[in-house]
This record gives structure tokens, C-alpha cells and sequence, in this order.
């Protein structure tokens, strides 16, 4: 059998090109201090040899890796999704990777996964993280540079991106308003989602700011199972007077809408439902998903704004979150 043939190293180059291995790192780290006619040596004596720069031994060298880590509760879920897309899009513009980690909802989990993924890679992004707020502050504080996604923390020193679920609530619960809803059904998300409790937030000061709505609200979950699985005490209060449900996100739209439709169940013209996120499957659902929609992409881009400022030694940015976007669609109508 033949013998593979051995890599070029730094000291082939450097033999090659009739100069010393420092010369070759400074032509590596595009040194501009380094004579041209050196250069032009150094980087045909590459081609020549078919010389590769090793990435663990630069990284090592540099301090970096040019990789970043995104710590996620559920990857199944499209709006997470669409964050690393727009996340990877523009850490890839500036030489960057982006592992992922899923913590599959496992609150316990959140914390140790940050830390392996963080230790392995330059920077951190932590997207809606489950865990205790005082958890969390010490975590962002010692993994430093993070970036958090949809989770407010007040004066803490960490950059915040993320959605206005509160303002996102108000107006999907006018849009049913103006249908002539007054009885509502709010299916709740994880009881550890911070997005969750927002949006309670928001079916709170809909219910002050308006007396004659009642919304209830309905324990859930965030994903398509939960949704089906709902199905029952959403009936129980349509029966008890709901015309119209808003589900936590989509998933949770889409599964109960499945579930309602094998019961027969007319949706809009018996009860109305609307998701939250609007992602990609919303408009081709069946009947089509009414949904607040969240600029997934851009949020990724945002988020990588935010973390490359810091990774250059840059401040602390501002925070931001987005409004959601109403899109009405079939699944919800007036009131019969």
C-alpha cells in the first residue's frame, strides 16, 4: 500500500522560498511591514507546494477560531430557525462559522451547554434561554462576548435583541376585535419562557385597557403536540363563550388546527385562531394562518451586528426589539 504523502508545513514553505519561518507566518498574518519581493516568494512557494495553514494551530496562535456558538431551547421551531439564518448569513460575510447547540427544552441542561459551547468558540448567542434571570446574569457575565435574544435583562451589561411580544398581543388582539371578538382564549407557551410571560404581559393590559374582552387563558406548550393536545379545553371554552383562540406561536396554531379539523370543527366560522411568529408554513396552512410576523432573518443579522462589535473590543450596544406585523389570513373571521 502507498504511504499518504505528508502534508507541506510552515518550514517546507520556508526552505522552499529561501526564507525563514517568521517571514512565512508574518506573509501568513498579512503583515504589512513584510517586502513585496518576499511575499511574492512566500506565496508561490504555497502554490507550489499546496500548503494549507492548519486552523487549530492559528486559533491557538490568535487567540480565536473565527467561530461563534447560537445555544437554542428547540431547533424544530422555525422562528429559531430563521435567527441562525440570518445569524450565518452574516457571520459568514466576515469570516465567521456558527455552531449550534439544542437544549430540547431542558431548562437544567441550559446552563453547561452555554459554558462547552462557549469554551469552544469565540463568542455566544443565547436565544431565548429558559433559565432564572439571576442564573442567567451570571452566566452572560462570565462567558463574555454574548449576545441574548428574546429575553430582557434589565441593566445588565450584555446586548439584548429581540421581539415587542407585549405590542404584538395588543394588535393581534385588535385585529379580533374588530372582527366583533369579546371573548377570547389565550393558549399559553412553556412556563420557563420569558416570550411567554411577555405575552401574558400583553393579554393583561388588553383586558385593562379593555372592559368589555375576556380573554382565558389556556396552559400550553411550543410545540405541534402541544397544540393538538389542546384541542379539548379549547372547546370547552369555545363552549363557554370563545369565539376566537391565539395560540403561543405558529406550531401551536398549526397542531391545533389539525386537531380541530378532524373534529369537524369550522375554523373561522365556529372559532377563530391566530398564531404568533408567522413562519414560512403559516401562509399555506390550512386554512391559511392569521399570524404576527417576526423578521427572523434581519433579527439574525442584528444579533451578529451586536456580537462582532464586541469580539473587537467595541461597547456595549443599544437594545432592540421589533415590532411585530399583523397578516391576516382564512383562519380568522367575524364573529358569526
Amino acid at each position: 500500500m502507498r504511504e499518504r504523502p505528508r502534508a507541506a508545513t510552515i518550514a517546507d514553505v520556508a526552505a522552499h522560498a529561501g526564507v525563514s519561518q517568521a517571514s512565512v507566518s508574518r506573509v501568513l498574518n498579512g503583515k504589512q511591514s513584510v517586502d513585496p519581493t518576499i511575499v511574492h516568494r512566500v506565496q508561490a512557494s504555497i502554490a507550489a507546494l499546496g500548503y494549507s495553514p492548519s486552523v487549530a494551530a492559528r486559533s491557538l496562535v490568535h487567540g480565536r477560531n473565527d467561530t461563534i456558538a447560537m445555544v437554542v431551547p428547540d431547533l424544530e421551531n422555525p422562528l429559531f430557525q430563521g435567527i441562525l439564518k440570518g445569524l450565518s448569513l452574516a457571520a459568514a460575510s466576515d469570516g465567521y462559522r456558527v455552531m449550534v447547540a439544542d437544549t430540547a427544552e431542558r431548562v437544567e441542561d441550559e446552563e453547561a451547554t452555554a459554558v462547552e459551547a462557549r469554551h469552544r468558540c469565540d463568542a455566544l448567542v443565547l436565544c431565548a434561554p429558559r433559565m432564572p434571570e439571576q442564573r442567567l446574569r451570571r452566566l452572560v457575565a462570565a462567558l463574555a462576548p454574548v449576545v441574548v435574544v428574546n429575553r430582557s435583562l434589565p441593566d445588565a451589561d450584555v446586548p439584548i435583541v429581540g421581539i415587542d411580544y407585549v405590542r404584538g398581543i395588543r394588535d393581534l388582539v385588535d385585529h379580533l376585535r374588530g372582527l366583533g371578538h369579546r371573548h377570547l382564549a389565550y393558549v399559553s407557551g412553556p412556563a420557563s419562557s420569558a416570550s411567554n410571560g411577555e405575552r401574558l404581559r400583553g393579554v393583561a393590559e388588553v383586558e385593562a385597557a379593555y372592559p368589555d374582552l375576556r380573554i382565558d387563558v389556556i396552559p400550553g406548550g411550543s410545540r405541534l403536540e402541544d397544540g393538538y393536545a389542546v384541542a379539548e379545553p379549547v372547546l370547552a371554552a369555545s363552549e363557554a363563550g370563545a369565539t376566537a383562540v391565539i395560540a403561543f406561536n405558529d406550531l401551536v396554531a398549526f397542531g391545533l388546527l389539525t386537531r380541530l379539523r378532524r373534529l369537524g370543527v369550522d375554523v373561522p366560522g365556529a372559532l377563530s385562531v391566530a398564531g404568533f411568529d408567522d413562519v414560512p408554513m403559516a401562509e399555506y396552512a390550512t386554512p391559511s394562518l392569521t399570524s404576527m410576523s417576526v423578521p427572523r432573518i434581519e433579527i439574525g443579522g442584528q444579533v451578529w451586528a451586536r456580537l462582532r462589535t464586541l469580539i473587537a473590543g467595541g461597547p456595549i450596544q443599544h437594545t432592540v426589539l421589533y415590532r411585530p406585523r399583523l397578516e391576516a389570513r382564512d383562519s380568522t373571521g367575524p364573529v358569526r
